[in-house]
């Protein structure tokens, strides 16, 4: 590769008359931002940044208002008085305002942060400062036998794992494409945002008594997902299958170019459809079914919580639960956990659904406390 380019160098130097060797705009700004030593506390700034307004600031505003307003007060009880007045039976009143609404509504509430997320995502992408991250993470990565070719495919991995596998196919050399095939998934995907995001303001409202502190957790998991990547490349990097050098890298860097709203708007819409799509169906037929395993068998002689406990969710709840009994999670927690296998996004309409019954929401109990967090 380097003698390629060399021999493209030598020939354009003999045959193109050049007007000056001043530097371009573009040329000025790659000396700060791929510098070898202000290169990774630009990226880690910028990244931080990102997530900082994604899940602390501007989404978060949005998110609450979404959770405290538009899906309680006005989706929620709006089906429950449309409901009533035409006369609907308590299951279907329930189906359709714990169960589906409830359960849609723990999860939509994160489409903001992943909206806001996805668009400081693509202005960085328009502009021109994804490929240099490339550039920059290729000095880091090859110190843990990774190629930075190998970013791209982990970065499209911060939006979903599946099309972040897929891109690993432009690596040529086949043990440098499997490792990063094995990584890849490392790295927080939109699907393991929403649970990042519900993870931290539990925690933090525990710790500090605050949720907004929660928002630290979204880039500190993306930096962890980036060390987990370096040290399982160390490790496969021992075995037969993984090992070798890399691949050189070579990267013909862009000018820089000012982001266009169209183009930022269809990549942000593309991104945010994907996830959207999985509420209108898998997400949704886990809600409708975590309903109906908390509904049945159904006693209206039973309180709410003592319903679901003596429901079929329930009795699973408690079969499991000595299992994460030493991790301090309850049998609601449990079954969330267990509902994730099957997509992330499902842990939070699950729990949605689980603890839109609990009656100590209203008082300052353990439990009302743990339901306040996850529902903001």
């Amino acid at each position: 590769t380097d003698g390629r380019y060399q021999f493209i160098q030598k020939i354009v130097s003999t045959t193109v008359k050049k007007s000056g060797e001043k530097l371009t705009i573009s040329d000025k700004i790659d000396q700060i931002v791929t510098n070898r030593i202000l290169g990774i506390p630009i990226f880690v700034a910028i990244m931080f940044a990102v997530y900082y307004l994604s899940i602390s600031t501007i989404g978060t505003m949005m998110t609450d208002w979404v959770n405290d307003v538009f899906v309680p007060e006005m989706l929620q009880k709006g089906a429950e008085n449309l409901l009533a007045g035409v006369g609907a039976s308590a299951v279907i009143q329930d189906l359709i305002v714990n169960g589906i609404i409830g359960g849609l509504g723990a999860v939509l509430g994160f489409v903001p942060q992943m909206a806001v997320l996805f668009l400081c995502l693509s202005i960085l992408e328009d502009c021109g400062y994804m490929v240099r991250i490339a550039f920059v993470m290729d000095r880091v990565f090859r110190h843990f036998g990774l190629s930075g070719k190998s970013f791209i495919p982990l970065l499209i991995s911060s939006g979903c794992g599946i099309p972040g596998i897929m891109a690993s196919k432009t690596i040529e050399q086949d043990n440098d494409r499997r490792l990063t095939i094995m990584t890849a998934t490392f790295i927080p995907c939109g699907a393991k945002l929403p649970v990042i995001a519900m993870m931290g303001g539990v925690m933090t409202s525990y710790a500090t008594g605050s949720y907004e502190a929660g928002g630290l957790m979204a880039p500190c998991m993306y930096f962890i997902g980036i060390v987990a990547v370096l040290v399982a490349a160390i490790i496969l990097k021992k075995t037969k299958p993984f090992s070798g050098k890399p691949a050189p890298f070579v990267m013909e860097l862009p000018p820089y170019r000012f982001p266009t709203w169209k183009a930022i708007g269809r990549h942000t819409w593309e991104k945010g459809k994907q996830y959207l799509k999985k509420m209108g169906g898998i997400i949704l037929v886990a809600s409708i079914i975590v309903w109906a395993l908390g509904y049945f068998p159904h006693d209206e002689h039973l309180s709410k919580q003592q319903q679901q406990e003596q429901s079929y969710i329930g009795k699973i709840g408690k079969t499991i639960e000595p299992v994460f009994k030493p991790m301090g999670f309850d049998w609601k927690l449990d079954v969330g956990l267990v509902a994730g296998v099957g997509a992330k996004e499902i842990v939070a309409s699950t729990l949605g659904v689980l603890y839109s019954n609990d009656e100590s929401v209203a008082d300052n109990s353990d439990s009302g406390s743990k339901y306040q967090a996850l529902h903001r």
